[in-house]
Protein backbone atom coordinates (compact mmCIF):
# COMPACT_ATOMS: atom_id res chain seq x y z
CA UNK A 1 0.00 0.00 0.00
CA UNK A 2 3.23 2.06 -0.34
CA UNK A 3 5.10 3.78 -3.31
CA UNK A 4 8.26 3.77 -3.68
CA UNK A 5 9.23 6.84 -1.67
CA UNK A 6 7.63 5.01 1.44
CA UNK A 7 4.94 7.51 1.49
CA UNK A 8 1.12 6.05 1.78
CA UNK A 9 -1.13 5.04 -1.31
CA UNK A 10 -3.86 7.60 -2.55
CA UNK A 11 -6.22 5.09 -1.45
CA UNK A 12 -4.85 4.84 2.41
CA UNK A 13 -4.88 8.46 1.86
CA UNK A 14 -8.64 8.93 1.18
CA UNK A 15 -9.24 6.55 3.67
CA UNK A 16 -7.17 8.11 6.14
CA UNK A 17 -8.72 12.06 5.51
CA UNK A 18 -12.39 10.39 4.83
CA UNK A 19 -12.95 11.30 8.34
CA UNK A 20 -12.19 15.05 7.88
CA UNK A 21 -14.92 15.67 5.24
CA UNK A 22 -17.75 14.10 6.78
CA UNK A 23 -16.52 16.72 10.00
CA UNK A 24 -17.11 19.24 7.51
CA UNK A 25 -20.29 18.85 6.23
CA UNK A 26 -21.71 18.43 9.66
CA UNK A 27 -20.23 21.50 10.34
CA UNK A 28 -21.44 23.20 7.56
CA UNK A 29 -25.13 21.27 7.64
CA UNK A 30 -25.84 23.44 10.60
CA UNK A 31 -25.73 26.50 8.24
CA UNK A 32 -28.36 24.85 5.78
CA UNK A 33 -32.00 24.49 5.48
CA UNK A 34 -33.24 20.97 5.76
CA UNK A 35 -33.29 20.16 2.33
CA UNK A 36 -29.65 20.19 1.46
CA UNK A 37 -28.37 16.53 2.27
CA UNK A 38 -25.45 15.27 4.29
CA UNK A 39 -24.72 12.98 1.13
CA UNK A 40 -24.59 15.54 -1.35
CA UNK A 41 -22.21 17.89 0.40
CA UNK A 42 -19.78 15.00 1.21
CA UNK A 43 -19.88 13.40 -2.25
CA UNK A 44 -19.00 17.17 -3.49
CA UNK A 45 -16.42 17.17 -0.73
CA UNK A 46 -14.50 13.62 -1.55
CA UNK A 47 -14.33 15.79 -5.26
CA UNK A 48 -12.71 18.06 -3.12
CA UNK A 49 -10.43 15.89 -1.32
CA UNK A 50 -9.46 14.05 -4.34
CA UNK A 51 -8.30 17.39 -5.93
CA UNK A 52 -6.09 18.40 -2.90
CA UNK A 53 -4.55 15.06 -3.06
CA UNK A 54 -4.11 15.29 -6.80
CA UNK A 55 -2.67 18.93 -6.01
CA UNK A 56 -0.46 19.18 -2.84
CA UNK A 57 2.88 19.13 -2.90
CA UNK A 58 5.36 18.80 0.22
CA UNK A 59 7.37 21.85 -0.37
CA UNK A 60 4.15 24.22 -0.15
CA UNK A 61 4.93 25.06 3.56
CA UNK A 62 1.54 23.81 4.55
CA UNK A 63 0.40 20.88 6.10
CA UNK A 64 -1.44 18.80 4.33
CA UNK A 65 -4.88 18.31 6.54
CA UNK A 66 -5.59 22.42 6.40
CA UNK A 67 -5.08 22.55 2.72
CA UNK A 68 -7.66 19.31 2.08
CA UNK A 69 -10.13 21.31 4.58
CA UNK A 70 -9.99 24.52 2.07
CA UNK A 71 -10.51 22.26 -1.01
CA UNK A 72 -13.01 19.96 0.52
CA UNK A 73 -14.70 22.96 1.97
CA UNK A 74 -15.18 24.81 -1.60
CA UNK A 75 -15.71 21.66 -3.49
CA UNK A 76 -19.40 21.57 -1.39
CA UNK A 77 -19.80 25.25 -1.95
CA UNK A 78 -19.25 25.16 -5.48
CA UNK A 79 -21.96 22.43 -5.22
CA UNK A 80 -24.22 24.23 -3.12
CA UNK A 81 -23.99 27.15 -5.57
CA UNK A 82 -24.42 25.08 -8.82
CA UNK A 83 -27.52 23.70 -6.81
CA UNK A 84 -29.15 27.29 -6.25
CA UNK A 85 -30.79 25.67 -3.38
CA UNK A 86 -32.22 28.56 -1.85
CA UNK A 87 -35.93 28.86 -2.67
CA UNK A 88 -36.81 31.86 -4.49
CA UNK A 89 -38.82 33.49 -1.81
CA UNK A 90 -36.74 32.84 0.63
CA UNK A 91 -33.96 34.92 -1.55
CA UNK A 92 -36.53 37.48 -1.73
CA UNK A 93 -37.31 37.62 2.15
CA UNK A 94 -33.82 38.39 2.89
CA UNK A 95 -32.94 41.10 -0.05
CA UNK A 96 -35.72 42.70 1.85
CA UNK A 97 -34.20 42.67 5.21
CA UNK A 98 -30.47 43.52 3.41
CA UNK A 99 -32.01 46.75 1.91
CA UNK A 100 -33.78 47.93 5.13
CA UNK A 101 -30.45 47.35 7.21
CA UNK A 102 -28.88 49.16 4.42
CA UNK A 103 -31.43 51.64 4.68
CA UNK A 104 -31.82 52.12 8.30
CA UNK A 105 -28.20 52.33 8.87
CA UNK A 106 -27.47 55.03 6.41
CA UNK A 107 -30.62 57.20 8.13
CA UNK A 108 -29.33 56.71 11.98
CA UNK A 109 -25.56 55.79 11.44
CA UNK A 110 -25.59 53.01 13.50
CA UNK A 111 -26.91 49.26 12.94
CA UNK A 112 -30.34 48.90 13.31
CA UNK A 113 -32.28 46.98 16.10
CA UNK A 114 -34.35 43.88 15.52
CA UNK A 115 -37.33 46.10 16.69
CA UNK A 116 -36.53 48.90 14.05
CA UNK A 117 -36.24 46.36 11.35
CA UNK A 118 -39.51 44.91 12.29
CA UNK A 119 -41.08 48.08 11.92
CA UNK A 120 -39.27 48.67 9.00
CA UNK A 121 -40.79 45.61 7.46
CA UNK A 122 -44.08 46.49 8.60
CA UNK A 123 -44.09 42.68 10.98
CA UNK A 124 -44.49 42.19 14.42
CA UNK A 125 -40.46 41.50 15.65
CA UNK A 126 -41.38 37.73 15.99
CA UNK A 127 -42.80 36.93 12.55
CA UNK A 128 -39.17 38.98 11.48
CA UNK A 129 -37.10 36.46 14.15
CA UNK A 130 -39.27 33.64 12.29
CA UNK A 131 -38.09 34.79 8.88
CA UNK A 132 -34.21 34.95 10.21
CA UNK A 133 -34.51 31.71 11.71
CA UNK A 134 -35.94 30.59 8.10
CA UNK A 135 -33.32 31.43 6.48
CA UNK A 136 -31.22 29.15 8.64
CA UNK A 137 -28.09 30.87 8.13
CA UNK A 138 -28.63 29.90 4.64
CA UNK A 139 -26.01 33.00 3.19
CA UNK A 140 -22.64 31.27 2.63
CA UNK A 141 -20.29 33.67 3.75
CA UNK A 142 -17.20 32.02 5.47
CA UNK A 143 -14.98 33.47 6.85
CA UNK A 144 -12.07 31.15 6.90
CA UNK A 145 -13.25 30.98 2.42
CA UNK A 146 -11.12 34.78 2.96
CA UNK A 147 -8.22 33.68 5.51
CA UNK A 148 -7.05 29.86 5.46
CA UNK A 149 -6.32 27.84 8.67
CA UNK A 150 -2.46 28.05 7.76
CA UNK A 151 -2.68 31.89 7.34
CA UNK A 152 -2.66 31.54 3.56
CA UNK A 153 -4.78 34.08 2.16
CA UNK A 154 -7.09 34.28 -1.01
CA UNK A 155 -4.42 35.80 -3.30
CA UNK A 156 -2.17 33.04 -2.23
CA UNK A 157 -4.33 30.66 -2.77
CA UNK A 158 -5.82 31.50 -6.64
CA UNK A 159 -2.30 32.82 -7.80
CA UNK A 160 -1.37 29.42 -8.87
CA UNK A 161 -4.35 28.63 -10.35
CA UNK A 162 -4.07 28.71 -14.56
CA UNK A 163 -5.89 31.94 -16.22
CA UNK A 164 -6.62 33.49 -12.86
CA UNK A 165 -7.39 37.29 -13.72
CA UNK A 166 -5.20 39.60 -11.90
CA UNK A 167 -7.63 42.56 -11.91
CA UNK A 168 -10.00 40.33 -10.32
CA UNK A 169 -8.21 38.80 -7.74
CA UNK A 170 -7.21 42.56 -6.38
CA UNK A 171 -11.16 43.09 -6.31
CA UNK A 172 -11.47 40.14 -4.15
CA UNK A 173 -8.63 41.33 -1.96
CA UNK A 174 -10.87 44.41 -1.39
CA UNK A 175 -13.28 42.64 -0.79
CA UNK A 176 -11.78 40.88 1.97
CA UNK A 177 -10.82 43.93 3.48
CA UNK A 178 -14.18 45.26 3.49
CA UNK A 179 -15.67 42.45 5.00
CA UNK A 180 -13.19 42.84 8.18
CA UNK A 181 -14.04 46.44 8.26
CA UNK A 182 -17.61 45.49 8.20
CA UNK A 183 -17.39 42.51 10.77
CA UNK A 184 -15.98 45.21 12.93
CA UNK A 185 -19.09 47.33 13.01
CA UNK A 186 -21.54 44.34 13.84
CA UNK A 187 -23.18 44.85 17.01
CA UNK A 188 -21.27 43.65 19.97
CA UNK A 189 -23.48 40.43 20.75
CA UNK A 190 -23.65 39.39 17.07
CA UNK A 191 -19.15 40.15 16.34
CA UNK A 192 -19.43 37.82 19.66
CA UNK A 193 -21.22 35.46 18.39
CA UNK A 194 -19.51 35.33 14.99
CA UNK A 195 -16.24 35.00 16.49
CA UNK A 196 -17.14 32.05 18.17
CA UNK A 197 -18.35 30.33 15.63
CA UNK A 198 -16.13 30.94 13.07
CA UNK A 199 -12.32 31.64 14.69
CA UNK A 200 -13.49 29.31 17.72
CA UNK A 201 -15.18 26.63 15.63
CA UNK A 202 -17.59 26.19 17.98
CA UNK A 203 -21.30 24.93 17.19
CA UNK A 204 -24.43 26.56 17.23
CA UNK A 205 -25.61 24.87 20.56
CA UNK A 206 -22.28 25.49 22.69
CA UNK A 207 -22.55 28.98 21.15
CA UNK A 208 -26.06 29.34 22.89
CA UNK A 209 -24.63 27.78 25.97
CA UNK A 210 -21.69 30.65 26.14
CA UNK A 211 -24.03 33.44 25.35
CA UNK A 212 -27.45 32.01 27.49
CA UNK A 213 -29.69 31.47 24.25
CA UNK A 214 -31.54 28.86 22.75
CA UNK A 215 -29.88 27.15 19.24
CA UNK A 216 -32.42 28.45 17.77
CA UNK A 217 -31.80 32.28 18.64
CA UNK A 218 -27.67 31.53 17.76
CA UNK A 219 -29.06 30.61 14.22
CA UNK A 220 -31.23 34.01 14.10
CA UNK A 221 -28.28 36.45 15.27
CA UNK A 222 -26.22 34.42 12.76
CA UNK A 223 -28.30 35.25 9.45
CA UNK A 224 -29.16 38.43 10.56
CA UNK A 225 -25.03 39.34 11.64
CA UNK A 226 -24.49 38.19 7.71
CA UNK A 227 -27.36 39.94 6.41
CA UNK A 228 -25.88 42.93 7.89
CA UNK A 229 -22.64 42.17 6.33
CA UNK A 230 -24.20 41.33 3.08
CA UNK A 231 -25.95 45.08 3.59
CA UNK A 232 -22.39 47.00 3.89
CA UNK A 233 -20.63 44.82 1.44
CA UNK A 234 -23.76 45.62 -1.19
CA UNK A 235 -23.28 49.22 -0.23
CA UNK A 236 -19.84 49.80 -0.91
CA UNK A 237 -20.14 48.30 -4.27
CA UNK A 238 -22.81 50.77 -5.09
CA UNK A 239 -20.67 53.48 -4.06
CA UNK A 240 -17.71 52.34 -5.81
CA UNK A 241 -19.81 51.95 -9.05
CA UNK A 242 -21.50 55.55 -8.31
CA UNK A 243 -17.59 57.20 -8.68
CA UNK A 244 -16.73 54.73 -11.53
CA UNK A 245 -19.63 56.61 -13.64
CA UNK A 246 -19.00 60.08 -12.19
Amino acid sequence: MYNAAGQLSRDQLVERYAPLVKRIASHLMARLPASVQVDDLIQNGMLGLLDALGRFEPGMGAQFEAYAAQRIRGAMLDGLRDNDWLPRSLRRDCRRIEVAIADLEQEHGRPPTEKELADALGMPIGEYQKMLQDARCHQLVYLEDMVAENGEDFLDRHLVDEGSDPSKLFEDESLRQALVQAIEGLPEREKLMMGLYYEQDLNLREIGEVMGVSESRVCQLHSQAVMRLRARLFASGEKKKGRGRG
